[in-house]
């Protein structure tokens, strides 16, 4: 649900739903603009990333409709003295602060800057990049020509002197990294918004080179590795495909629905089941009245869950809470030895993570056990898996990956190594090659919109 948006337009605008940064970007950028992204509150680690860059010169530009202090200034913890001496250091050199949702129209604003310099005869723009990878520039800087500042500012809360010196602050930079998180996808103009940015970029060629792209801030470690396996309502023909060639039988080819849609199902059509791993569904969604209203409507809700949370007190006819391991805790097979899953984080590293704390109980399950033994139950050995097997060695279940999904040959040697490995990016590569898994039929050229 939160970096929904970010998935949809970046998949429309350049093929591929991931950011295509990596960590060792951070460190070649010469700009960074932050959009919608408080990290003092929200990506604390973030905050080190960001405070190194500024302490080698980076200029770091925050948009933001409140001065959070995390991206005014930070006291790293790490640093005892800095600590004692009430010390901190600037992290944003520019802060600018649009109105909520003006985010859009302030990126506009920059962009309009630019083509009016580039009209000029300016080298603010990156024609041998446009004219290489993108499409519909014209038509892009049409709208953009006709849209007038006034409208603007009336839009983004900003002045035209201000759009105008961010565009500056842009057109300086040789390499420039954007950032954004929920502050631009959890608006109904989202996706425009996220597609915008990308358009920015592209007009300095500020994709696929380094200290340069796109880096969507997604908060769980595993977020964007549920889409890499193909986790969506609307799987890809290729993956479906592969399954059915590993597996020896076909899979439902009817999307589902999404978060959204699956809440009008509940509301309107009583009697279904809700099961959720993790998380305070009600919580997170937008409407909390009308996600509780669904919920009461079920026959059976189940949640697989570390913490009692809100949602658990919203319940159907049934109701189960099935407590299982943390992360943090050390999940053992029956044999008694430490079980390694694996995550991939926001820059597409891959990575294996084992618990290091004892369980909270003994009886306590992991998340792979309960729904490895939901599906024991339900198919028994019809499936042509070894239900079992999985849940006693968590090599065999990156086996089957490894077998269907694109980039993960010999996954259990690689993820072994220090920090992993890095799934390659298209858009990193300034390359049209398809991502791993698609989740919708991508265009083989960045479009600018």
């Amino acid at each position: 649900m939160c970096h929904e948006a970010s998935g949809v337009a970046l998949t429309a605008a350049l093929g591929t739903g991931k950011g295509s940064v990596r960590l060792e970007d951070f460190e070649r950028a010469e700009a960074i603009f932050v959009f919608g992204q408080n990290p003092g509150t929200n990506h604390p680690r973030m905050l080190g990333v960001l405070r190194e860059a500024a302490e080698r010169g980076a200029t770091i530009v925050s948009f933001n409709p409140l001065k959070e202090r995390g991206l005014e200034k930070f006291a790293d913890p790490q640093k005892p003295m800095e600590m004692l001496h009430n010390g901190s250091h600037r992290i944003s050199t520019f802060y600018f602060r649009p109105k909520l949702g003006g985010d859009m129209a302030a990126v506009r604003g920059m962009a309009k800057a630019l083509f009016e310099r580039d009209a000029a005869g300016e080298a603010v723009l990156d024609h041998a990049f446009l004219a290489a990878h993108t499409a519909h520039l014209e038509a892009y800087r049409v709208r953009v020509e006709a849209t007038e500042w006034a409208e603007l500012e009336a839009q983004s809360g900003l002045s035209q002197r201000e759009m105008r010196e961010a565009a500056d602050l842009y057109a300086r930079s040789r390499a420039t990294i954007a950032c954004w998180a929920m502050g631009i996808t959890q608006h109904v103009h989202s996706v425009a918004t996220v597609r915008e940015i990308v358009n920015l970029l592209m007009l300095g060629g500020n994709l696929g080179k380094p200290g340069a792209g796109t880096s969507p801030v997604r908060g769980h470690s595993n977020v964007q590795g549920d889409r890499t396996m193909g986790i969506f309502e609307k799987p890809a023909d290729e993956l479906l495909d592969a399954l059915e060639t590993y597996y020896q039988r076909p899979m439902p080819r009817h999307h589902g629905v999404d978060s959204v849609a699956a809440v009008k199902a509940m509301r309107d059509q009583p009697g279904k089941v809700f099961i959720g791993l993790a998380g305070n569904f009600t919580r997170a969604i937008s409407d909390s009245g009308v996600t509780e209203q669904a919920m009461a409507n079920c026959a059976l809700t189940a949640f697989i869950s570390t913490k009692l949370n809100r949602s658990h007190l919203i319940t159907g006819r049934e109701a189960l809470i099935l407590p299982c391991l943390g992360r943090s805790e050390i999940d053992r097979n029956a044999a008694g030895q430490a079980q390694l899953i694996t995550v991939e984080d926001s820059m597409s590293m891959v990575h294996g993570s084992a618990g290091i704390n004892r369980p909270a109980d003994k009886a306590l399950r992991s998340e792979v056990a309960i729904l490895t033994g939901i599906a024991e139950r339900l198919f028994g050995d019809k499936d042509s898996v070894a239900w079992a097997t999985l849940r006693e060695d968590y090599d065999r279940i990156r086996e089957h990956i490894a077998a269907v999904i694109p980039g993960f040959d010999d996954f259990n040697t690689r993820v072994r190594a220090p920090r992993g490995f890095w799934l390659a990016n298209p858009v990193a590569r300034r390359s049209s090659t398809p991502p791993a898994v698609r989740r919708s039929s991508p265009t083989t050229r960045c479009r600018a919109r």
